[in-house]
């Protein structure tokens, strides 16, 4: 019984401090700011998973989010030519808002209706980990070697074409 107030406990201090990450992206003026802060909602949204016995999600989750994504929107943003870096007025705020009050409600309903049903046939995280591995590195050695190229090419093409002329015409003399 002690061991299921814990995780209770930790679920909902994780599940408080990612909502208000989450908020704190839509609030922040300033764009790094709100990358920081979405990173933290993915970090948050990790330790969720790993409350709920999902492991394998848990890592994927870090990895392709708060690892990839997060850096990716940084470098995006830092090299992005512009001066001003704040969030500026729109005339959606309002509806926007709205939105998403309405989704809020309609993921509390949800919540509230659904018939949670715990599964105890749980597979391992290492099990799974297994398995994953083996395909990465058998059957879709291919498909995933091809995606890791063209993720180095995007990153190299998105950094050349931000780049200034001034700075290629100084380089090459």
């Amino acid at each position: 019984m002690i061991d299921d107030t814990g995780i209770a406990v930790a679920f909902w201090v994780i599940a408080v401090t990612t909502v208000v990450c989450a908020l704190m992206v839509t609030a922040v003026r300033n764009l790094i700011h709100a990358v920081l802060f979405l990173t933290l909602t993915f970090v948050g949204v990790s330790g969720i998973y790993i409350v709920l016995s999902a492991d394998f999600v848990a890592v994927a989750q870090v990895l392709i989010y708060a690892g990839a994504v997060a850096v990716l929107l940084t470098f995006a943003i830092m090299l992005t030519p512009g001066a001003d870096r704040l969030n500026s007025e729109t005339a959606f705020q309002g509806p926007a808002a709205v939105l998403a009050g309405l989704v809020l409600a309609v993921i509390v309903f949800v919540t509230y209706d659904t018939d949670w049903q715990i599964d105890e046939g749980r597979v391992s995280f290492a099990a799974t980990a297994t398995a994953l591995g083996r395909a990465f590195l058998g059957p879709y050695v291919v498909p995933f070697e091809v995606a890791s190229v063209l993720l180095v090419t995007a990153m190299v093409g998105a950094i050349l074409l931000t780049r200034d002329e001034e700075e290629e015409e100084g380089t090459g003399a």
